[in-house]
């Protein structure tokens, strides 16, 4: 049995299979239960409104989400933000356009070879197979 310090609260604890202490279990246990409650009176309540009304920070609001404890399905107005730019979303960790752009900054390298330039394969290929061969002749 492992020992870590809580990164919740820095105490020493015997590591589980949440990695937090078990009084930091307890605690966001608590959480879970005042978001839940709050979200099933105000089923029209934003992320923001459920945190102030609960003193649950927004991020584990939307730990809770990323888990599944809290289902987004009947809630229209809960939405948690995306993990570059904090625009309001209902799914995935990144909205639409960090998304797209993410995508588009792959795609469009800047170090990509132009159509014209002969591929050549790394120097380091070929200097792999003359060690293999220079070891094959020692035996």
């Amino acid at each position: 049995m492992g020992l870590d310090n809580c990164p919740r609260c820095g105490k020493l604890y015997a590591v589980n299979f949440r990695d937090v202490c078990p009084a930091c279990i307890k605690d966001i246990d608590e959480e879970y239960r005042l978001c839940s409650d709050y979200l099933r009176k105000q089923k029209g309540a934003s992320i923001h409104e459920v945190s102030d009304e609960t003193s649950v920070s927004i991020k584990q609001i939307t730990k809770f989400i990323r888990e599944g404890r809290i289902s987004l399905v009947g809630v229209p107005n809960l939405a948690y933000p995306c993990e570059v730019c904090g625009t309001l979303i209902r799914e995935n960790s990144m909205c639409i356009n960090c998304r797209s752009r993410l995508v588009h900054d792959i795609n469009h390298k800047p170090d990509q070879r132009k159509a014209g330039d002969s591929e050549k394969p790394p120097s380091s290929v070929g200097a792999a197979y003359r060690i293999m061969d220079r070891l094959r002749d020692r035996n």
